[in-house]
C-alpha cells in the first residue's frame, strides 16, 4: 500500500505540473520555462536535503543521473508537443511511457499477468487512435503525436534507473536527478541562446511546476523501495489522467470521438498494466 499510494502521489504531482509547465511553455517557450523550473526543482530539493543532515546511503544514487538525461530530453520532446498539439492527446501517448518499465520488469525476472499484457495492447491500439484526427473528410496524424511518442520512449527509460536508484536512497537520488537535468537545460539554453527574463507573476507559476515535478521525482524515488519496478513505475504513469482533465477543465480542449476512445484506450491501458 505505501508503494501504491507514493506512486500515486508521484502521478498527481507529475499531472499537474505537465499541465501547468507546457501551458506557460506555449507562451514563453520551451526551454525558457524548463530552465526555471529546474532552477526552482533544484533549490527545493537542496533545502531538503539540508535540512534532513544526511549523506548519501550507496553509490547507485548516481543512476539517476543517466534517468535525468533521459527524463529531461522526453520532457522537451513533451514541451514541445504540447506546444503544437492538444494535452489531451499529446500526454496520454507520452503516457504509454509505461510500456518501457514493463518490458524492462519482465526482462529482469518480473512476471506479467494477462491483465497487464491486455494492457500493453490496449495502450498500443489507443496510441493509433488517439493520433488520428478527423479534417475535412479525411483522417491525418494529430499534431505533436511524433514529438509526443520522443516523450514517451524519454519518459520510459528514466524509471528503471531513477528506481534502482531510489531504492538505495530516494532523497540523494533526487539531489542527482534534479541537478543533472538543471545542467543538461543549461547546455540546450547555452547553445539555444534563448531569452530567460520572466514577469515575476509568472516566473513564480514555473518555479512552482518545478517544485511540483520534483516532488513527483522524489515520490516516485520513495516508492522504489516498496515496490516492484513493473508496477510503481506503471502507477506513477498515470499522470496523463491528470493533465487530460485538466486540459478539458481549464482549456476546454475537444477532441473527436475516434480520438477520444483512443485516450480511453490509452489511460485503460496503463491502468491495467498496473493492476
Amino acid at each position: 500500500m505505501t508503494a501504491f499510494t507514493l506512486a500515486l502521489g508521484a502521478s498527481l504531482a507529475w499531472g499537474v505540473a505537465d499541465f501547468v509547465g507546457p501551458l506557460w511553455g506555449r507562451t514563453w517557450g520551451a526551454l525558457r520555462v524548463m530552465f526555471w523550473a529546474q532552477v526552482g526543482g533544484v533549490v527545493a530539493i537542496a533545502i531538503a536535503v539540508a535540512i534532513r543532515g544526511e549523506g548519501p546511503h550507496g553509490w547507485t544514487v548516481l543512476l539517476a543521473a543517466p534517468a535525468a538525461v533521459s527524463g529531461t530530453l522526453g520532457l522537451y520532446a513533451y514541451y514541445r508537443g504540447m506546444a503544437v498539439g492538444a494535452m489531451s492527446v499529446v500526454a496520454p501517448i507520452a503516457g504509454v511511457s509505461a510500456v518501457v518499465p514493463v518490458a524492462f520488469g519482465i526482462a529482469t525476472g518480473d512476471s506479467p499477468s494477462a491483465t497487464q499484457l491486455a494492457g500493453v495492447g490496449c495502450a498500443i491500439v489507443g496510441v493509433g487512435l488517439a493520433s488520428l484526427e478527423h479534417q475535412e473528410g479525411a483522417r491525418r496524424v494529430a499534431a505533436g503525436v511524433g514529438l509526443a511518442g520522443l516523450a514517451a520512449i524519454g519518459f520510459g527509460f528514466y524509471f528503471p534507473p531513477m528506481h534502482a536508484a531510489g531504492s538505495s536512497d530516494f532523497w540523494w537520488a533526487s539531489v542527482v536527478f534534479r541537478s543533472t537535468a538543471l545542467v543538461v537545460v543549461a547546455a540546450a539554453v547555452a547553445a539555444r541562446r534563448p531569452a530567460l527574463k520572466l514577469r515575476p507573476r509568472d516566473l513564480g507559476v514555473v518555479v512552482a511546476a518545478g517544485i511540483g515535478d520534483t516532488l513527483g521525482n522524489l515520490l516516485f524515488a520513495a516508492s522504489s523501495g516498496h515496490g516492484l519496478v513493473s508496477l510503481t513505475s506503471v502507477l506513477a504513469s498515470l499522470y496523463p489522467i491528470v493533465t487530460v482533465l485538466l486540459a478539458a477543465a481549464v482549456l476546454r480542449e475537444r477532441v473527436s470521438p475516434p480520438q477520444r476512445a483512443g485516450i480511453l484506450l490509452t489511460l485503460a491501458g496503463v491502468v491495467l498494466i498496473s493492476v
